[in-house]
């Protein structure tokens, strides 16, 4: 398994928001994280990353336990996170924040990242706070991209987007899953991410309560009466 998560909890003060989640990734796998806002999979996801110090748990990424490696040195080992929010540097320019992208490995060229984002290549130059909500998103991916990821954690990539941009989003993603990252997908959208997924996990109140093959999740009543509105 490139990513095995056991035994995660993560407090905030005397609040439990994460109890004891266990999930597991293959290399080449898309598998989504979905479930009610609050129910801790914002909190999974910046525990694995690091972000969260009050923790427990053993998280290994490429065989290596990864439990309290510093932040900064998870992205130089090819585990990347693109955050709720977009998390980009409003005040630079395109240009500028795909560089930072590539910081964590000396510089590289975003010629690869033009191709897949041409609405970038066109705004290269353009301070990416002016940007459109789907365009600062789509900067939030490619700068991710650039950092050579191979495990790519997405936090509600498509919040906030119009319809034809979700879309267009989850079409990118999917695409980069075909290219041969590996994706964590968190995503309020739940019926695009078991679509888009091959294996999904279901989260309530801080714990795992369902797992299984994405189609399977797809047709299981629970779901479809508490996710997918039936």
């Amino acid at each position: 398994m490139l990513l095995e998560v056991r035994h995660l909890e993560v407090h905030y003060g005397g609040i439990r928001a994460v109890a004891g989640v266990d999930l597991a990734i293959a290399e080449g796998e898309l598998v989504c994280l979905i479930g009610a806002n609050g129910a801790g999979k914002t909190s999974t996801l910046k525990a694995i990353c690091g972000l969260i110090s009050s923790r427990t748990g053993l998280i290994r990424y490429a065989g290596e336990d990864v439990s309290y490696a510093p932040v900064h040195v998870l992205p130089r080992k090819g585990l990347v996170m693109v955050p709720e929010g977009r998390g980009i540097f409003p005040q630079l320019t395109v240009e500028e924040n795909l560089a930072m992208g590539a910081y964590a490995h000396g510089g590289g060229d975003p010629s690869a990242q033009y191709d897949r984002f041409p609405r970038l290549a066109e705004r290269r130059k353009q301070v990416a706070g002016t940007l459109s909500g789907g365009e600062q998103q789509m900067l939030a991916l490619a700068r991710a991209l650039m950092t050579r990821p191979k495990l790519l954690l997405l936090d509600e990539p498509s919040m906030g987007l119009a319809p034809m941009m979700v879309t267009k989003i989850f079409e990118l993603v999917h695409d980069i899953a075909k290219q041969g990252v590996t994706i964590l997908l968190v995503e309020q959208n739940a019926r695009a991410a078991l679509e888009l997924a091959s294996r999904g996990y279901v989260m309530e109140s801080g714990s795992i309560s369902l797992e299984g093959e994405a189609r399977a999740l797809l047709d299981n009543p629970k779901v479809r009466e508490a996710y997918l509105g039936e």
